[in-house]
């Protein structure tokens, strides 16, 4: 029996990789570098896709490559004990903007992104993985998934609501701001990833294939329920995508800037704050969900039709800055649905996992984890390098400003492009969410949580 210190050291481990690293990397990095950086939304568009495609083929090695590992810390936490300082460091550095040319920033963002991407493969694989190997009892898997969503959208939840206040705590340009503020989240980040795997405990000793073998990627594509599962992961963070990525966009051109409720700023990253703790509350409550509604598969169904509903009514919310609270329970309402089925996906990922082994005779727990986290990648590029393309395709165009920065031109946000910022925030992830339900629905293990016997649905 897992104690509940455990628990929380694991829930540090996604605090630092989704709350603070992917948290800030898909809401604030679309804008920040545009709009502080200076790259050309094309340049960033680019950036990210091809960043972030690149770990469809890391992510599958190192989930090899984990598998593999034998050390006296177990198989997956020493990767997150080594690579934890690196991963803050190099997140520290995205958010330094250099006295370079045009030329030099291109080459340090994209060399900068690319071994971010690397060292968040190199944890987050080894942290999901961990999952596999800390408990085989099912009830148990879904209790650390739990506090590993409730621990991600918690520190998501205070990294959003702090960033306005940080910044206009540490003064100076944007520049400087965003600098200071990523080494301070670079540190935490760092912190938390090395006391997840200081904290946690493997138990259960894999079934190795010692040796490397192409067949197991062979045996994987031959694994109905990981490709559907890994569709399903794509897609749900194509829905938070969309979502994250437009956010600071939605806030700037169709609210007109920062809103200001009293005492209160809401800017993109307070507003999607409110999504947070929504998320970390209902995160909590998705195993007792799930075991009302029967089994994971049904309960995730429900939620992806709740995100499907809520976003197609965001869409006829006027585009008004005097509307801003209907836009905050809207986005309540949605946050409910995605903090019942988050922590759901990742306890599906551990059935998936034993249904392999029970299969093909070896663990290959690793190697599907990594699918999670090519998924959210994959996922992520895909929707933050469409953001920026459809916003060209609606009219934007880039200038320079007095800094020598590029900005999107004031000019040119005309009423096609506020249309279309709005139905990336709402109508685009409300057809994601359609597929998420119809996904789930054709998912093949289920697992009667009511009356604790397993069963394969037909």
């Amino acid at each position: 029996m897992a104690s509940l210190k455990e628990k929380i050291g694991y829930a540090l481990g996604d605090a630092a990789a989704g709350g603070i690293a992917w948290k800030i990397m898909s809401i604030a990095f679309p804008f920040f570098f545009t709009n502080v950086f200076g790259l050309s939304l094309t340049d960033a568009a680019i950036l990210m896709l091809v960043a972030r495609m690149f770990d469809v083929v890391t992510d599958p090695l190192m989930g090899s490559l984990a598998d593999r590992t034998q050390s006296k810390w177990g198989t997956y936490r020493p990767w997150l004990i080594i690579c934890a300082i690196p991963f803050g460091l190099v997140f520290a550095l995205l958010f330094y903007t250099p006295d370079f040319d045009m030329a030099g920033k291109r080459i340090y963002a994209y060399t900068l992104y690319l071994l971010m991407m690397v060292l968040y493969t190199a944890v987050n694989v080894p942290y999901g993985s961990l999952l596999g190997v800390m408990t085989d009892d099912d009830n148990e898997k879904n209790q650390f998934s739990s506090f590993r969503m409730v621990g991600a959208y918690a520190m998501g939840f205070i990294t959003l609501l702090s960033f306005p206040y940080l910044q206009k705590m540490v003064g100076g340009s944007d520049s400087h701001q965003y600098a200071i503020l990523g080494a301070g989240f670079g540190a935490l980040a760092a912190i938390m990833t090395l006391a997840c795997g200081l904290l946690t405990k493997e138990r259960i000793k894999p079934i190795r294939a010692e040796k490397f073998s192409f067949r197991q990627y062979a045996d994987l594509v031959k694994n109905k329920p990981w490709i559907i599962l890994t569709l399903i992961g794509i897609c749900t963070n194509f829905f938070n995508g969309f979502r994250y990525a437009v956010a600071g966009y939605l806030v700037e051109y169709c609210l007109h800037g920062n809103v200001s409720m009293g005492g209160l700023i809401i800017n993109y990253t307070v507003l999607m704050a409110f999504g947070e703790v929504t998320c970390m509350i209902f995160g909590g409550v998705s195993p007792a969900f799930a075991k009302f509604v029967g089994s994971k598969r049904k309960a995730f169904i429900v939620s992806s039709i709740m995100c499907f509903v809520s976003s197609v009514l965001f869409f006829f919310i006027p585009m008004n800055a005097d509307y801003i609270w209907m836009i905050i329970a809207n986005i309540v309402i949605t946050s409910i649905g995605i903090g019942l089925y988050s922590p759901l996906l990742w306890s599906m990922y551990a059935d998936v996992a034993d249904y392999a082994t029970e299969k093909n005779g070896a663990s290959s727990t690793g190697l599907i984890f990594s699918s999670g986290t090519m998924a959210q990648k994959f996922g992520g590029a895909i929707s933050g390098s469409l953001i920026a393309l459809f916003l060209s395709l609606a009219g934007a165009c880039m200038i320079t400003d007095a800094n020598s920065n590029q900005i999107i031109d004031p000019a040119s946000v005309t009423n096609s492009v506020l249309t279309m910022i709005w139905s990336l925030f709402s109508l685009f992830p409300a057809f994601i969410a359609l597929i998420m339900a119809y996904l789930s629905y054709k998912f093949p293990l289920e697992k009667d949580l009511k009356h604790a016997n397993n069963k394969e649905s037909k």
